[in-house]
């Protein structure tokens, strides 16, 4: 048994609570299906609590306002105790998630890169000087929006809340946020840090509780002046309807369900063995999953062997041993759901060339599953199953490649594979996603924009765009 200590307490105003007015949660070991440990849930008496020292913070405190080179050492500071703890905290989410120890050792060491990242940007965000039509100078700056509600979900834990908090805080805003509640552990560690780094104790605070406990009252809340949401597509839209009562300002990262289109005149061999990673990393408990593999005709039968062949070759194993590619899932609920999608698609006519099965007796375990046989607009292609399950889909020439990949309500992620330059520009316009990855199923960096298209949201996380996101833009004349 590891000597970690996992956290017991919600961070509120300074304060570790080691109660809250919601009860408990009760988490458990998705690889054991053993008890993890309990923790306090917050109530609306939390968040009350919370956003009141979120916003006295903000008015009083001078984060917003102070030098900025001690914003930037306060992030600094931060990056060094992540990377201090990495071990630690990959740990913990290791055992929370159910994720591989190298991936999330990985994560939490890109978490640290995010802070350093917004530390850094600090000082390259601002305004802009503007010439107009009259006796005068005008320029823009960039304020804080003030009080940041930022919702993360259970997939990818530590990072998300990253990617959220770090911009938040280097803009100058209070940040309150609100980890997964299958999932708050190592939220709980990084707010810790925080306070230690020395960030306001009011400028971050953590709390978790459940979404249907919590999450209305949450984004309706007064006290709040922007929502920073990724999670599940039905969640954001009941979220921005909410908003909408008081104009909050949202961003919102949803769903998807990429495409990975492969061309015949591609590196066939290269794209089959990258590309099963590209949708079962994590379990494929990711939003960017490059769920629907489609292959030009010609080429189907030599990828489609090579693609289950890889697909075979990955070692799905405990979370803690170094050589798991592949852990269990994070839950018995979002198991049976997979395996849900999984009887669905033979019902409509799937053939299951691997996986499908459970390969360990105790975990939440299933193994990688490679379906085919079933068309583009089947409910197994055009609804997220957030799962291990793959589905090949032919076409026969590159029309009919942009409409398939199209032909969903999502567009945040998606690959293509092909050696001819002039077909991946065209493509590169005419695929509608976010983000997109040539001959590679890699699309996500830290300096570069990532969101998506259509019912995948809108706002941009990471690279200084995200920035924005946090800011209002004011414009101001001075007459000469």
């Amino acid at each position: 048994m590891s000597n970690v200590q996992l956290p017991d307490a919600l961070l509120i105003n300074g304060e570790r609570r080691e109660s809250g007015s919601g009860g408990t949660i009760e988490l458990v070991d998705p690889a054991t299906e053993t008890p993890l440990c309990t923790l306090p849930a917050a109530g609306r008496k939390e968040v009350d609590e919370a956003l009141g020292a979120a916003r006295a913070a903000f008015d009083g405190s001078g984060w917003d306002n102070i030098n900025p080179t001690k914003r930037r050492e306060a992030l600094f500071a931060l990056a060094r105790l992540i990377r201090e703890h990495a071990d630690e905290i990959a740990e913990i989410e290791a055992r929370n998630v159910g994720k591989p120890i190298g991936d999330a050792r990985w994560e939490i060491n890109a978490g640290a890169r995010c802070f350093e990242y917004y530390a850094g940007g600090i000082s390259r965000f601002g305004g802009e000087t503007i010439p107009v039509s009259s006796d005068g100078f005008d320029f823009t700056v960039r304020v804080p929006v003030g009080v940041v509600a930022a919702i993360v979900p259970w997939n990818f834990p530590f990072l998300m809340a990253c990617w959220k908090v770090a911009p938040a805080l280097a803009t100058g805003n209070a940040v309150l946020l609100k980890p997964a509640s299958l999932t708050p552990l190592s939220a709980l560690r990084m707010g810790e840090l925080a306070w230690e780094a020395g960030v306001p104790e009011g400028i971050l605070q953590v709390i978790a509780g459940p979404g249907s406990q919590i999450g209305d009252y949450l984004v309706s809340h007064r006290e709040i002046n922007k929502i920073a949401f990724t999670g599940e597509t039905g969640t954001g839209a009941r979220i921005l309807k909410q908003a909408a009562d008081d104009i909050k300002r949202v961003s919102l990262e949803l769903g998807g369900k990429s495409a990975n289109v492969v061309f015949a005149d591609a590196d066939i061999e290269a794209a089959a063995r990258q590309s099963p990673m590209g949708v079962f990393a994590n379990t494929g408990q990711d939003c960017c999953a490059r769920s629907r593999v489609l292959i030009e005709r010609s080429a189907y039968d030599d990828f489609r062997d090579a693609f289950v062949a890889a697909t075979k070759e990955i070692v799905v194993g405990e979370p803690l041993d170094e050589s798991t590619m592949i852990g269990p899932m994070v839950s018995r609920g979002q198991r049976e759901t997979v395996e849900g999608y999984i009887n669905l698609a033979k019902d409509e006519g799937a053939r299951v060339l691997c996986g499908a099965d459970r390969p360990r007796d105790k975990g939440f375990y299933l193994s990688p599953t490679v379906i085919d046989g079933v068309g583009n607009d089947a409910r197994v292609n055009q609804e997220e199953i957030f799962g291990p399950v793959v589905s090949l889909i032919p076409f026969d020439d590159e029309a009919e490649a942009v409409r398939l990949a199209n032909a969903t309500p999502y567009g945040l992620s998606g690959s293509l594979w092909t050696k001819d330059v002039s077909r991946a520009l065209r493509l590169a316009r005419s695929l509608r996603s976010g983000v997109l990855g040539v001959n590679t199923v890699s699309s996500v960096f830290q300096e570069a924009p990532f969101g998506g298209f259509k019912q995948s949201g809108f706002g941009r996380d990471l690279g200084m765009e995200a920035m924005k996101l946090y800011t209002e833009l004011k414009n101001v004349f001075i007459k000469l």
